[in-house]
């Protein structure tokens, strides 16, 4: 939520949060989760549609299955919905689990299919599939089997994959596009999916195509990844995304 606000605000526009979970959270380690009441969650979203012109929608780390259903059920009651950007928080960086079992099908069959946009990395599409993805083709495979079966546009984002960083957009159009960037070696962070997530929506949200929200992303989150923040302490360093506007 803290990435997404300094995203919106380096982008030029203004954020606005639904909260779902505090969570107990550095670079590395998560030590305590605690969730936001579902019908708190929908009151939050219907009051910043009731107040403010919401010109797009971005998810985060949802949890439970209640919480995903109380946020659908909110949305699709919505007129003249925005477009929805889901980045689906499964698993931490640092390896600690953020979704209830039970979760995963309200995504499937909810949330997914009222999405502009889906951004899963690759561990979250293995969790989506059921099988590995390890090369560009083999994402670009994955990408049109969860199109055609969620019905919504994908970003997999290969940020685990070796050489340069590389995402591919499948669309339900069929259309196939590969954003690259260098790989800034050495940087032990996190946030840096909900900071993509959070650019796209931005870009959107000023009236861009999905391709060019997702190039300016892919350019904000390499910067703020390149120009990271570092501290050291006694036995090791923390790092931190460095959200300055660039473009």
């Amino acid at each position: 939520m803290q990435a997404d606000l300094k995203t919106f605000t380096a982008l030029g526009v203004y954020g606005l949060t639904a909260v779902t979970c505090v969570v107990a959270e550095i670079p590395g380690r998560v030590s305590a989760i605690a969730p936001v009441p579902p019908e708190v969650v929908a009151e939050q979203i219907r009051l910043s549609f009731s107040a403010y012109p919401v010109a797009a929608v971005k998810t985060g780390m949802l949890h439970s299955r209640e919480c995903i259903e109380a946020i659908c059920d909110t949305l699709e009651a919505i007129e003249s919905r925005p477009p929805v950007i889901v980045d689906p928080v499964m698993v931490a960086t640092s390896g600690a689990p953020l979704l209830k079992q039970d979760a995963m099908e309200a995504y499937r069959s909810r949330l997914f299919p009222m999405a502009a946009l889906v951004t899963p990395n690759l561990d979250e599409v293995t969790a989506l599939l059921g099988w590995p993805v390890s090369s560009v083709e083999e994402m670009r495979q994955a990408g049109r089997e969860l199109c055609k079966r969620f019905g919504a546009n994908f970003l997999l984002k290969g940020g685990h994959l070796r050489g340069e960083a590389i995402d591919t957009l499948v669309t339900l159009d069929g259309d196939v596009a590969d954003f690259t960037a260098p790989r800034v070696a050495g940087v032990a962070t996190h946030g840096t999916g909900c900071t993509f997530s959070a650019s796209i929506a931005a870009g959107l949200a000023h009236g861009m195509k999905l391709q060019e929200a997702i190039a300016r992303g892919k350019q904000f989150v390499t910067h703020a990844i390149a120009t990271h923040f570092r501290w050291q302490r006694p036995e090791s360093e923390t790092h931190a995304l460095n959200h300055r506007v660039i473009v």
